[in-house]
């Protein structure tokens, strides 16, 4: 097929990248991917999406801010999403007939961009993300609802991960589909590896209520085209990797989120109601005032600890198993509290001391006890038997 002829990037776009079959730049609160040949398009473009042979741009927009930013929401609702889609496409310089369209509160400055190849194939990964306000896991009660042409509640939730893929070699259009399998499975990788909480259950996060993608594969007669991307596929393997490192590396720019940084007892039990301020308050409610005054000044230290953290983060496993039924409910409460006694036993750095941290948590009572209340019992234990 011949070439598109395409329009020539503005000055004011940064490229990021440029090779025969697009290129990828950046303005202000837009990011581009320029198609230089036709391809087939797979997206989730209210405007020209599902699959196409006419988009010409593949465009990533930061719409709104992250919280509170209710004219912006307003003023797009209105609009519609007709409107708002020639509105940015107007904005970023393109042909609303030719382009997809991604919206995300995160910032294109936060853009990541991961290639990964295998012989001569190649696929590019770009990927904004943020997971602070709207990570879900499949299948958790839902807060929007469309019937009769309209959703509702009008309620604006931040939190999006939005992913263009990008492919050198054709696709038969079954492999673009099955390639958004892959990349799905991808990006909830990600967000397992880096453990992040569903904000509408106690259970681990898969992705967010609002990702969308664009994914796009030459269009040409002459190579012939790839018929599988799925794991098993060395196409479906880079695939992968390309959008895990990239939907890791834009959470990190956006939300710090790292392997290091999630070395936190907050983190790995914060699903379950546990967060800094109550778990101050409650512990520290069981200290003497010399105790409580010591663990305030030195919190930080003591979310961090990594023993610690090791330990809540078994303990949230034994919740998760118990939670689905792995093991019974006449043992999780002795499980839980086993758990929770390596806690103190870590946090006070004495893990010969386990049977008598035990001992004092079950001395106080374990059947029942709310999982916030017997982590604050385990800090308290060991904050307590640090020291003496």
């Amino acid at each position: 097929m011949s070439e598109i002829a395409i329009e020539s990037a503005s000055d004011a776009y940064a490229v990021l990248l440029d090779n025969p079959g697009f290129a990828l730049d950046r303005r202000g609160r837009f990011l581009r991917a320029r198609l230089k040949k036709p391809h087939l398009v797979l997206s989730t473009s209210h405007v020209n999406g599902g699959q196409a042979e006419h988009v010409r741009y593949l465009v990533n927009h930061q719409s709104c801010e992250g919280k509170g930013h209710q004219g912006r929401h307003d003023q797009l609702q209105g609009e519609g999403q007709a409107g708002y889609h020639r509105t940015a496409c107007e904005e970023a310089g393109v042909s609303p007939e030719n382009t997809a369209l991604m919206g995300t509160a995160a910032n294109m400055q936060y853009a990541a961009v991961r290639e990964e190849s295998f012989g001569e194939t190649r696929v590019c990964a770009v990927v904004t993300a943020g997971v602070q306000g709207n990570a879900g896991r499949a299948g958790d009660p839902a807060t929007w609802d469309e019937a009769g042409g309209a959703w509702k509640p009008a309620k604006t939730i931040a939190g999006t991960i939005n992913t263009l893929l990008l492919f050198d070699c054709p696709l038969l259009p079954a492999a673009l589909a099955r390639a958004v399998a892959t990349m799905t499975e991808a990006k909830t990788a990600a967000l397992l590896d880096l453990a992040v909480p569903s904000r509408y259950s106690p259970s681990l996060a898969t992705g967010t209520g609002t990702d969308q993608y664009c994914l796009a594969a030459p269009m040409d007669a002459s190579v012939p085209p790839r018929t599988w991307s799925g794991k098993h596929s060395k196409l479906g393997e880079i695939l992968a990797r390309a959008v895990i490192e990239a939907t890791k590396e834009a959470l990190r720019w956006q939300n710090g989120l790292e392997p290091s940084r999630t070395r936190n007892l907050i983190h790995a039990l914060g699903r379950f109601g546990i967060d800094e301020a109550r778990l101050l308050a409650d512990a520290g409610a069981l200290l003497s005032a010399s105790d409580r005054a010591l663990l305030e000044a030195n919190f930080q230290a003591v979310v961090h600890e990594p023993q610690a953290a090791a330990a809540a983060y078994a303990l949230a496993a034994v919740q998760d198993r118990i939670a689905q039924g792995t093991l019974p409910p006449a043992a999780g409460d002795e499980a839980l509290a086993n758990q929770a006694s390596l806690l103190a036993a870590a946090l006070a750095a004495r893990t010969e001391a386990y049977p008598a941290f035990r001992a004092e948590l079950l001395a106080a009572g374990a059947e029942g006890v709310p999982l916030p209340a017997l982590i604050a019992r385990a800090v308290a234990a060991g904050w307590r038997g640090k020291w003496s």
